[in-house]
């Protein structure tokens, strides 16, 4: 009897990337790419409309990151797609937040082709996945019982759709284009700001962006 396929979309800012993953997992018998996003946001659309089994993402991406889309994909009763995260990043702070979120996977980019082959099996388990380095990372973590910073206390006062807004600010959209991207008027999108300034205490966009680099949340790269 033949099983059904596990059905996974991939997410990564770069076609590259995308393209040397899709043919990684196309070799592998019981697994079939159903889609590819582009950004967090398109992830969150993909996944919304395909609901495939997995869905694979790096962190470090323009218009949503990978640690929202996780957020909100996780937090949707009609989804039950598992995540993996797989990137080149491996804060302390990503790590937590994520495991924090549920993601059943998280893989730096150096990984080996069949540890993510691993990690795909072990989330349709159930299970959760971690590269050798990240889970030593978890473990130092533990045991050391790592405090949140300041700062990170501070972000975590923004609520889900702050948190859009501020990625979209530091990235350089303008308060107009901010609305059309999530449907809603200049003024809610004025109001978010000027809520994220307060909660932030900050003062002006250069904070903030150093704030956001400092944090994470944008790769300085962008």
């Amino acid at each position: 009897m033949k099983h059904k396929p596990i059905e996974i979309v991939i997410t990564d800012d770069h076609t590259i990337v995308r393209q040397g993953l899709r043919k990684i997992l196309e070799e592998e018998p019981n697994l079939k790419i159903t889609g590819e996003a582009m950004d967090g946001r398109d992830a969150v659309r993909k996944v919304h409309e395909l609901k495939p089994d997995v869905v694979i993402m790096d962190i470090a991406m323009p218009v949503l990151n990978g640690i929202e889309a996780a957020r909100q994909i996780k937090q949707s009763s009609s989804l039950k797609t598992r995540v993996i995260i797989l990137s080149m990043h491996d804060h302390n702070r990503y790590i937590r937040e994520l495991l924090s979120i549920g993601v059943s996977g998280y893989l730096r980019k150096d990984a080996m082709s069949n540890d993510i082959i691993k990690a795909i099996k072990a989330a349709i388990k159930g299970e959760t996945y971690l590269s050798p380095s990240i889970s030593n990372r978890v473990i130092e973590d533990y045991v050391g019982m790592n405090q949140k910073t300041h700062q990170e206390e501070l972000y975590d006062t923004l609520t889900n759709r702050e948190r859009e807004v501020f990625q979209m600010m530091v990235e350089g959209y303008p308060t107009k284009e901010i609305a059309e991207i999530l449907c809603l008027s200049p003024s809610t999108i004025k109001s978010h700001r000027g809520n994220i300034m307060e909660k932030l205490k900050m003062d002006n966009i250069s904070k903030l962006i150093q704030y956001a680099i400092h944090l994470g949340i944008i790769d300085i790269r962008i």
